[in-house]
């Protein structure tokens, strides 16, 4: 499942005890409780369309490790423009969906962000990424190390210039978990074994509906056997004075990223590592002291405040680093590989998994994520309109 727990020391979500309550015969049934899954399930029901979410721990693994940054323009690569696209479509969708759920609530904040570079070497790879940014028209500005300071005090003094951006912004995704929870109907179970119209539970349970759709995260590889990969991020949370930290702030330093992320109440989150470690969510010394190690080169003030959390998650990866959104040649809706954009592209994502649903023209091409892009199967296919008998369009 997405957010299917993978460790010991993690336990299901308490607000599931207050979620709402599970229709006897749904629409859509989504395989898969984190963000992706619960905010397809709230776009649904709000386009009259009942669905229920299935995850025995929903909200509790890549979600609830997630930083929360909404960051197209510092996310943007070389030979990816087809990933900004949607990762931009995804900002612009932001503020609406933050405002269903409440901007104070979910701890929205659009202050832009600042990535800055530790060393001259640090600097050449912001450099090339800024040719990026001017090749596509993003709005960015280049900043001296002393303009960099001035935005952000906290800033090392040797740093050697950075990067601005106005358009990336933030959010608290646990809250947004919290409160997509509250809204959204789930029933704890594993899905054993899923098609177009049902889901088999891990306990023998036959769920019928008219559509299912796999959010599934790191975990949809085993259950439809497409090559999404878990790719594992050890991420910290700091305790401090509110407002110690002015922006989040990503770092190069000596060539490794790292960021610091902070909340209105003070909490600042750092992240985060990169390791090809299969399903392993140990948090480990090495990776603990290469974040600390980076963020406090990059932010020394910081090494006054408390370290409160430790934690790893695991970012779902597809070889191409682009999400699957679409219908697959089985029929299934597929909405999972997201990597390092579940948060930011949950709103996008959701609208687009809805309009699949119905049959209707998605917000933008999603051509380039198709599931039937790693294999010879043919393009998918419309679901099937007499299996959506009485669903609104």
């Amino acid at each position: 499942m997405a957010d299917k727990p993978a460790s010991p020391d993690t336990s299901p979500n308490p607000e599931v005890l207050s979620m709402p309550i599970v229709p006897p015969s749904p629409d859509v049934v989504i395989v898969g409780g984190g963000v992706i899954g619960l905010s397809a399930a709230w776009q649904l029901l709000q386009d009259g369309i009942d669905a229920v979410v299935l995850d025995p721990a929903p909200g509790t693994g890549a979600s609830h490790a997630a930083a929360g940054m909404l960051a197209p323009i510092h996310e943007a690569y070389w030979g990816e423009s087809h990933i900004l696209e949607l990762n931009l479509a995804a900002s612009r969708a932001w503020p609406a969906f933050a405002d269903s759920l409440g901007v104070d609530t979910v701890d929205y904040r659009h202050n832009g962000m600042l990535m800055a570079a530790y060393d001259a070497d640090d600097k050449a790879l912001l450099d090339n990424l800024g040719d990026l940014h001017e090749q596509e028209g993003l709005p960015v500005e280049r900043l001296r190390s002393r303009e960099c300071r001035a935005r952000e005090p906290l800033l090392a003094p040797g740093i050697r210039g950075g990067v601005y951006s106005p358009l990336d912004h933030q959010v608290n995704p646990r809250r947004v978990v919290a409160e997509l929870l509250n809204r959204v109907p789930v029933v704890p179970v594993s899905a054993a074994e899923v098609a177009p119209h049902q889901v088999i539970t891990d306990d023998g349970q036959v769920m019928a509906c008219r559509q299912v759709v796999v959010a599934a995260g790191a975990w949809t590889g085993r259950l439809l056997g497409v090559p999404i990969r878990p790719i594992k991020g050890q991420i910290l949370r700091l305790s401090g004075p509110e407002g110690l930290l002015r922006l989040p702030v990503r770092g190069v330093v000596r060539g490794s990223s790292v960021y610091a992320v902070p909340r209105s109440d003070g909490e600042i989150v750092v992240g985060a590592t990169q390791e090809e470690q299969g399903f392993d969510t140990r948090v480990t010394a090495g990776g603990v002291y290469e974040l600390l190690r980076d963020v406090l080169a990059l932010l020394p003030g910081l090494s006054e405040i408390d370290l409160v959390e430790t934690r790893a998650g695991l970012r779902p990866g597809a070889p191409d680093n682009a999400p699957i959104i679409g219908i697959g040649a089985d029929g299934i809706v597929y909405a999972t590989g997201h990597y390092r954009n579940g948060i930011l592209t949950s709103p996008i994502t959701a609208t687009a998994v809805s309009a699949l649903v119905q049959g209707h023209q998605t917000p933008l091409d999603l051509s380039p994520f198709s599931p039937s892009r790693f294999d010879a199967r043919p393009t998918g296919r419309t679901p099937d309109p007499e299996h959506l008998s009485g669903v609104p369009a």
